[in-house]
């Protein structure tokens, strides 16, 4: 972990050598419960070498862009792709700021005692959801894609009593832990650090989905240049290994979908 910190650190001292000097601002950033991880590890490093500070409010993309839409604001957000260019589009982030931050798998988790369901494979997936005594749902785009996939997989009235979906914000991981249902799925990144859960791995190949998590400018932040350095310090190679140390990968050089 030491030597993971120190190349981060080691790497943001070059980047930030070749960035211009800025006054000290205060920077309001609202974002995606699954970059949480890669956040807590970034923005200090951010905060210690820009002298700018960084205040992070986290959610369920539901409601983030709600609150966005509703005229919070908030000097970055980050969120799925699709939000942030919705949010561009009704004015309330800037044209031309999307940068793509992380891409997102779903994973999967069971509670402590349940005996591991099989998920090496789509077909094995639907015999074990079948059997499942309680599936767990997030509110975010990881549930979105899994009720379209029961439906094409011809199984979503079998198991619609068996399925719970959480409000907006709540931790799935936290729910299995909780004993509130015996097998979840969400993002990787919002069930590596969860404790009192056994984390299964993320969805096979044949039936994975993968959600980019992107970062906007506000049109009304007071810190417009100071979050543009931050967006683009997220999305440059210092921010490479805390990303995937959080189980994500950086997205910035993928073909944008």
């Amino acid at each position: 972990m030491h030597t993971h910190r120190s190349a981060i650190a080691g790497v943001v001292v070059t980047w930030l050598a070749l960035a211009p000097a800025a006054t000290a601002a205060e920077i309001r950033v609202i974002a995606s419960n699954a970059v949480r991880d890669a956040l807590s590890e970034l923005v200090p490093v951010f905060e210690r070498q820009s002298g700018h500070n960084v205040t992070v409010i986290l959610g369920g993309t539901i409601d983030i862009a709600r609150r966005v839409a509703k005229g919070e604001v908030f000097d970055l957000v980050i969120i799925p792709a699709s939000n942030i260019d919705d949010l561009i589009q009704q004015g309330w982030l800037r044209v031309g700021s999307r940068r793509d931050f992380v891409r997102s798998a779903i994973g999967v988790a069971t509670r402590p005692g349940v005996l591991a369901p099989d998920i090496s494979s789509g077909s094995a997936l639907r015999a074990s959801l079948l059997v499942a005594d309680s599936i767990v749902l997030s509110s975010g785009p990881s549930a979105f894609y899994l009720l379209e996939l029961f439906e094409r997989m011809g199984i979503t009235e079998s198991i619609r009593s068996k399925m719970m979906q959480l409000a907006p914000g709540r931790s799935v991981g936290e729910a299995l832990a909780n004993g509130e249902g015996d097998i979840g799925f969400t993002q990787v990144s919002e069930l590596l650090t969860v404790k009192g859960i056994v984390y299964l791995g993320s969805l096979s190949d044949d039936v994975q989905h993968i959600t980019v998590f992107s970062i906007g400018v506000h049109t009304a932040g007071a810190a417009h240049e100071a979050a543009r350095s931050l967006s683009e310090f997220l999305t440059s190679p210092v921010a490479e290994a805390a990303i995937r140390h959080s189980g994500m990968e950086p997205a910035w050089n993928a073909v944008r979908r």
